[in-house]
């Protein structure tokens, strides 16, 4: 239970904020967002505001902001459908009811001739199934559509959809989600700072911080304060050192020589076993830490320096990737899931950080210029202002389904690979 709330607080937090970014900018730039959704799947709650219908839906495994004219329409009215529609005061209609199991009160039935909601805000049809007596009604411009699912969404008038909103501002919506991103990553380091009241850094030399317990240093006698001063003959003098030299000896034999806390040394051999990730030689053996205590502006030059080296190290990672790709180096809400049960025993600094970590590794990814992500549709929006015209809406959405099911199908993958990594084997 202590794994499903830490995995839902964390991959909640993230996705929330993520979204949130998209969402208040595309606010502020004049763009109707139809829905903000925390979850997929079916909804279990839903709340209509400004325009806006604020959803929280079954499965706790991401979330979406929909905004008018991205071409997610739920509803698709035709010629001949019947439905029913509201009037206000005034004979205008203030809600569009397509949905057969939903009944309006005070609702006039109407069987569609033709309808404009975008432009000329109009719709015409049958009155009461009567083809003699063909009526026109006027749609306010913030008129309601009842979707497949019952939910109530605002109609999407071309001068609050996504595409009328100036290129600044679009870019602006788009790069909002990463941005947040980073920002709560900062924020939850600069917390994890003030709550432990400083940081642990790593210690650059050759000692031992820690064993890993059944692991081969374990195995082989050594124990934390332990210096390995030399590899199969070279001298180390930093744990950098111990790394360049085990790394590449997964398999082989190695001949160590450990000082201990008293001076003595003496020579261990070991062989290194493989990382599955990385495929390096690793022994099981970790740096010493000492504390450092921090100022109260040093927390928060912490906060940002700790979000700026994440950020470079999933830079070199996705190289690593780009260099020799294997799906164990990518991990989905499955992973998530195994990390959040190692973490979820470790106190509420070590969720902080988790949280933190996993927020600016989101934020990076959906930078990458891929269509479907953030950074695909950064990638349209400087092609556009270097153009000088966006492309159409149809291309666009056709680039932007091609990305997604390069995307969806790297999910599958990505998940079986977890599935089959952390239950299977």
């Amino acid at each position: 239970m202590g794994t499903i709330v830490t995995f839902i607080f964390v991959f909640g937090l993230i996705v929330l904020v993520h979204e949130f970014g998209h969402f208040i900018f595309a606010k502020r730039g004049g763009i109707l967002v139809r829905e903000f959704a925390i979850g997929m799947g079916p909804k279990l709650f839903h709340h209509r505001k400004n325009g806006t219908t604020y959803t929280l839906r079954m499965l706790p495994i991401g979330g979406y902001v929909r905004m008018a004219g991205e071409g997610d329409e739920e509803v698709e009215l035709a010629p001949g459908m019947p439905l029913s529609i509201v009037l206000d005061g005034n004979g205008d209609v203030i809600k569009i009811n397509p949905n057969k199991k939903v009944q309006l009160p005070n609702s006039i039935p109407l069987e569609l001739i033709s309808y404009d909601l975008e432009d000329e805000l109009f719709i015409k049809g049958y009155e009461n199934g009567d083809e003699s007596k063909e009526v026109r009604f006027n749609v306010i411009h913030d008129a309601t559509i009842i979707e497949e699912d019952g939910l109530e969404t605002q109609i999407a008038p071309r001068d609050v959809q996504f595409q009328s909103a100036s290129l600044g501002r679009r870019m602006m919506t788009n790069f909002a989600g990463p941005m947040n991103n980073f920002i709560l990553s900062f924020v939850l380091f600069t917390i994890v700072a003030f709550m432990i009241g400083g940081i642990y850094e790593a210690d650059k030399s050759n000692v031992i911080g820690g064993v890993l317990e059944d692991g081969v240093a374990d195995k082989a006698g050594i124990k934390p304060g332990d210096r390995i001063v030399e590899v199969n003959g070279k001298k180390t003098n930093s744990f950098e050192d111990l790394s360049t030299e085990i790394s590449p000896n997964s398999g082989k034999k190695v001949t160590l020589v450990v000082e201990n806390d008293k001076g003595k040394t003496r020579n261990v051999e070991v062989t290194p076993t493989e990382n599955e990730e990385s495929k390096q030689g690793m022994i099981g053996i970790q740096q010493d830490k000492t504390f450092k205590e921090l100022s109260f502006v040093g927390k928060f030059k912490y906060g940002i320096m700790k979000t700026l080296s994440d950020s470079l190290l999933i830079f070199k990672t996705l190289g690593n990737l780009i260099t020799d790709f294997s799906l164990n180096k990518l991990g989905g809400p499955v992973m998530i899931f195994k990390a959040s049960e190692a973490v979820s025993n470790s106190g509420i600094v070590s969720i902080l950080s988790f949280t933190a970590m996993l927020s600016v590794n989101l934020g990076i990814m959906n930078l990458i210029p891929i269509p479907g992500l953030d950074g695909g549709k950064l990638a349209l929006n400087i092609f556009e202002g270097v153009r000088g015209k966006p492309l159409s809406q149809e291309k666009e959405i056709m680039i932007t389904m091609v990305g997604v099911g390069i995307l969806l199908l790297l999910m599958v993958a990505v998940t079986w690979n977890d599935i089959h990594r952390f239950f299977i084997q």
